[in-house]
């Protein structure tokens, strides 16, 4: 059984043509036409693509309306909020 292990392993790979194994690395070109940094934006799809997306065009804060704030719910106080954190961490 070893013996057709050692006739597999000697029919792969580059060692057995004669290559070496090292591998080889390369420089690749750069994908800017000129040295402009703008022109490696991208203006599609994407965050930086929609200007609604951008902080320097971001609008007021949202204010909900009072029929809204009258549809939530009281917060909890302190000391309902302690005793559920015990509850939660006695399981």
């Amino acid at each position: 059984m070893s013996g057709s292990f050692s006739k597999l392993n000697k029919g792969c790979g580059q060692a057995a043509r004669g290559q070496p194994t090292e591998q080889r690395f390369s420089i690749l070109p750069h994908p800017a036409k000129s040295n402009n940094p703008a022109d490696l934006t991208d203006s599609g799809p994407g965050f930086n693509g929609n200007p609604g997306f951008q902080a320097c065009r971001a609008r007021d804060p949202h204010v909900p309306s009072q029929e809204i704030l009258n549809k939530l719910e009281v917060p909890l106080s302190r000391e309902e909020l302690r005793k559920r954190a015990e509850e939660l961490n006695k399981k």
